[in-house]
């Protein structure tokens, strides 16, 4: 697994990566406890659906109405499986604590919102006129990634590796796992449908989508650390 090296700078306590932590752990145990037909229902009813949110026949008030476009956030709180959901949050934690002291919380909050809206919103493009809902906060996660890439590209990770029967910490630059990790991204963009249906360009819109973020974040930020 990655930890987080620590940092000299006496941290302020990263409530937004928690209060997102929270509140999708909130939502899985919930539809947790719903029947498996209800739980189906929500799942269509809040998550990203390609063919409903790009259906132009749909008259705009109806759109309106149905709240279609806030599904792309409701989206992101909602995981498949425990899986689905422990593999976000732990990339979320490890990336997104840095990137939140750095940002503030607020400025972080609306990256992880507006990333993942924006991430639903490129993988229901690549997926038009399909009828499964785009969940879980992958594209806002990929969103906090590519944000702390742009934001510590000298970053080192620690990283633990099992060899033998003990556990050897070593260190790794930052750039090098995620470059691995965007470039699984990308295959998997191509190789995806043998693996199910997954809306893996969520993942790639989300990363360039926070370097984006980042970078006009930079002159806001030098401001607030100079503060």
């Amino acid at each position: 697994m990655f930890v987080q090296l620590p940092s000299r700078r006496k941290p302020g306590p990263p409530w937004a990566t928690l209060l997102i932590v929270a509140a999708c752990m909130v939502v899985f145990v919930w539809l947790a406890t719903l029947p498996a037909a209800q739980r189906l229902a929500v799942l269509t009813r809040w998550g990203t659906v390609p063919a409903t949110l790009l259906d132009a026949n749909a008259p705009w008030l109806q759109q309106l109405t149905e709240l279609r476009a806030a599904r792309l956030v409701s989206a992101i709180f909602i995981h498949a499986d425990w899986l689905h959901l422990t593999g976000n949050l732990l990339f979320l934690i490890v990336f997104g604590v840095s990137a939140e002291r750095t940002l503030g919380s607020a400025r972080f909050l609306a990256l992880f919102v507006l990333g993942g809206a924006l991430a639903n919103l490129v993988g229901a493009f690549t997926l038009a006129g399909t009828s499964a809902p785009i969940i879980g906060s992958s594209g806002a996660v990929s969103a906090v990634v590519g944000a702390y890439l742009a934001l510590f590209p000298r970053a080192r990770l620690g990283l633990v590796l099992p060899l033998g029967v003990f556990l050897e910490f070593v260190r790794i630059p930052a750039p090098l796992l995620i470059g691995f990790w965007a470039a699984l991204q990308l295959l998997f963009t191509y190789v995806g449908p043998a693996f199910g249906a997954v809306a893996w360009w969520t993942h790639v819109g989300g990363f360039l989508i926070g370097i984006a973020f980042a970078l006009m974040s930079k002159p806001a930020v030098a401001r607030r650390l100079r503060g």
